[in-house]
C-alpha cells in the first residue's frame, strides 16, 4: 500500500463495518462476537458510512448502528482512549438506543434487544487478562439474568492473544489491532471478509481524497488525545495542589490544637497552683484555729 492505514481510526473503522457494500463484513463480525444460537444472515445498516459526516466535525462520536432479521439492534464503536467514566458512557449510549425504540402509545412488548459492542485500543480492566467481557442485566447472587435485552460486549485489543489457528473473532481482533503495520494479509487471516477489509484500507491508502480524510481524522484524534492528556495532567496537578493545601490546613489545625493543648495544660497548672495555695491557706487557718482552742483550754502550744 502507498500509505499505512490504521483501521482503528473512526472513518476507516466505519467504512469497514458500516458501508453498505461491506455488509458481509458486518455480518461476519457480529456473528464472531455475539455467537448467536442462530447465525445472523441479514442486517440493515441504520446509519451507513458517509464520508461527509466526518468532514468539518472532527470530534464527533462515530458509531455503527444496525438491525438484524430478528429486529435486534446493534451499536458498534471503536474507542482509542480510555477515561474514567467510559463505562457510564457505554451504558448511557445503550440506554439511549433502547429507549428510542418506543414512541408515544407503543407497548413495552415492542422493545427489542440492544447489543452494544465496544472495541478498545487501551485496557479498561487492568486487573484481568480476559480480553472479551460480556455484561448483562443480572442478579449476581442468584445468577439470574433479567432478560436478554441488555448486552454489552467490551473487547480489549491489547489483551488479545494470537493463536496458530485463530477463530473468526480472533481474526477480526488481530486485524483491527495489527493491520496498520501490514502491507498484505498474513496467511492465517487470508479470508474473503478480511481481503475485503484490506481493500477498504487500500482505498484509504491510494485515493487522495480518502487519504486526506484519514489524515484529518487521525490528526483530530491525536489532538483530542493530547488535550485529554493535558486535561488529565492539569487535573492531577490541581489534585496535588488541593492535597498540599489540605495537608497545610491539617498541619495548621494540628498546630492550633497543640497550642490549645498547651494553653489548657498551662491553665491546668495555674489551677493546681491556686488549689495548692488555697489548701495551704486552709491548713494554716486550721492550725491557727487549733492553737486558739489549746490556748483557750490553758495549754500553751509553744511550750517545750
Amino acid at each position: 500500500m502507498k500509505h499505512r492505514i490504521n483501521p482503528q481510526i473512526d472513518c476507516v473503522f466505519k467504512a469497514i463495518l458500516g458501508a453498505e457494500n461491506n455488509k458481509p463484513l458486518l455480518i461476519s463480525f457480529l456473528n464472531s462476537v455475539i455467537k448467536p444460537d442462530s447465525p445472523i444472515v441479514v442486517v440493515d445498516i441504520l446509519n451507513p458510512y458517509n464520508e461527509k459526516e466526518f468532514i468539518g466535525d472532527k470530534l464527533s462520536i462515530v458509531d455503527i448502528k444496525a438491525q438484524d432479521e430478528q429486529k435486534r439492534l446493534f451499536q458498534i464503536e471503536i474507542q482509542m482512549a480510555i477515561f474514567p467514566h467510559l463505562p457510564a458512557r457505554m451504558l448511557y449510549t445503550w440506554s439511549d438506543i433502547y429507549a428510542a425504540q418506543l414512541q408515544d402509545g407503543e407497548k413495552y412488548s415492542d422493545l427489542h434487544p440492544v447489543i452494544s459492542i465496544w472495541l478498545l485500543s487501551e485496557n479498561l480492566f487492568t486487573t484481568t487478562k480476559v480480553a472479551h467481557h460480556h455484561f448483562q442485566m443480572a442478579d449476581l447472587a442468584q445468577q439470574k439474568i433479567l432478560n436478554d435485552h441488555c448486552s454489552l460486549h467490551v473487547l480489549e485489543l491489547n489483551k488479545w492473544q494470537t493463536t496458530p489457528t485463530p477463530s473468526v473473532e480472533d481474526q477480526w481482533m488481530i486485524f483491527f489491532r495489527e493491520a496498520k503495520s501490514w502491507s498484505e494479509l498474513p496467511a492465517q487471516l487470508n479470508t474473503p471478509e478480511l481481503r475485503q477489509a484490506m481493500a477498504t484500507l487500500q482505498r484509504f491508502s491510494e485515493k487522495e481524497q480518502a487519504y486526506h480524510l484519514y489524515q484529518a481524522r487521525e490528526n483530530a484524534i491525536r489532538e483530542e488525545k493530547t488535550q485529554q492528556a493535558l486535561l488529565e495532567e492539569a487535573l492531577a496537578k490541581h489534585a496535588e495542589a488541593v492535597k498540599s493545601q489540605e495537608e497545610a490546613v491539617r498541619k495548621q489545625e494540628e498546630a492550633v490544637r497543640m497550642q490549645e493543648e498547651a494553653v489548657r495544660m498551662q491553665e491546668e497548672a495555674v489551677r493546681m497552683q491556686e488549689e495548692e495555695r488555697r489548701e495551704k491557706e486552709a491548713a494554716l487557718l486550721e492550725q491557727e484555729r487549733l492553737w486558739d482552742l489549746l490556748k483557750n483550754a490553758g495549754i500553751d502550744p509553744d511550750a517545750p
